[in-house]
């Protein structure tokens, strides 16, 4: 069984060898220097550069690191498209936003518009052409930035958070526009080849949001970018971090193929409460960047046998994670298959 055949059965709950090992991108970045250094591909000049994005992304999958191919690296392109500024941050340190556009969710008219001929989206959407060309076995994961994520990094989060609850009218107008933008992103890169679209919303999390919030305002807006994507797409993930405990109901409402979670939510209680659903996670990152070959292969053969039907890093990796520590995540799940 290839990667992508791996991945497609497991992304709808159907009998596979083993558990597919991937590692999306976008927030759940994949690279890591010891791989920069590998394939003489280096960040930040990656993330401008769509033939640099292609080359960075495929050596992940050519090292032995994770079964799947996927752009961009970081999780500022749609905020950086609708208006805010961003450093590009260094071969260690992701992009990140730098000032912010708009000062309130009532500011939702000025918002940009996202050109997909120019810029950073185009530099993603090219990657993915060319990655698509390079005819690998592994599936291409195209990223996009969850609603509540993006719409927090093109405003100060504290002042986002506060009028969700303070002027939900407008806030619910804000959200449409960005939600509208994302959506056209991922539709985008689906023509350009991407087999799966990933979406992570790291900022959607019920642990700030609370249940009643999360479903106004998370649920709903994910489930308009799934809903709206083309029927030829792979699959779908949604990656979302913190506690689960306050929004498993609200979950249960999310379209999304696969459910990912982050380190501190167990696996176990996760397909207690999900049972009926397909989960993605959870070796830990900390442990990928500063525990040891054997304790990673444990970790990864927890997952699975805990009720992960794809293994993937908890979060985004510390760029400095060995690489020896990434391939061992495969290692040891190809040695449960033997034992």
């Amino acid at each position: 069984m290839n990667s992508r055949d791996r991945l497609e059965k497991a992304l709808h709950g159907e009998i596979v060898d083993r558990p597919p090992c991937i590692c999306p991108g976008g927030m759940m970045n994949m690279i890591t220097t010891d791989l920069m250094d590998a394939c003489g591909v280096m960040w930040p000049e990656a993330h401008t550069n769509p033939q640099m994005m292609a080359d960075l992304a495929a050596a992940n999958y050519q090292n032995g690191c994770f079964e799947n191919v996927g752009v961009p690296f970081c999780m500022t392109i749609e905020a950086e498209g609708m208006g805010a500024e961003v450093n590009m941050g260094n071969k260690v340190y992701e992009p990140h936003v730098s000032k912010y556009y708009v000062n309130s969710v009532s500011e939702w008219p000025k918002l940009k518009k996202m050109d997909h001929n120019s810029g950073r989206a185009k530099v993603v959407l090219d990657a993915i052409r060319i990655l698509k060309e390079k005819n690998l076995d592994a599936p291409i994961i195209g990223n996009i930035t969850g609603p509540i994520s993006t719409a927090s990094s093109i405003m100060e989060p504290v002042v986002f958070y506060k009028e969700l609850r303070k002027n939900p009218e407008d806030a619910h107008k804000y959200m449409q526009v960005v939600t509208d933008q994302i959506l056209d992103f991922a539709r985008a890169q689906i023509e350009a080849g991407a087999d799966i679209i990933a979406i992570s919303d790291p900022s959607g999390t019920g642990e700030i949001l609370g249940p009643k919030m999360f479903e106004e305002f998370a649920v709903k807006y994910l489930n308009q970018i799934i809903d709206g994507l083309q029927e030829e797409k792979m699959g779908t993930i949604i990656h979302i971090c913190g506690q689960m405990k306050p929004v498993y109901e609200q979950a249960k409402l999310l379209h999304s193929d696969v459910l990912s979670f982050d380190s501190c939510v167990a696996m176990r209680e996760a397909k207690n409460n999900l049972p009926d659903r397909v989960l993605m996670g959870n070796v830990s990152t900390y442990t990928l960047e500063f525990g040891d070959e054997e304790k990673v292969k444990t970790l990864a053969k927890k997952c699975w046998k805990d009720g992960s039907s794809i293994i993937s890093p908890a979060c985004g990796l510390g760029t400095q994670s060995p690489l020896e520590n990434i391939q061992a995540i495969i290692k040891g799940l190809d040695e449960e298959v033997k034992s």
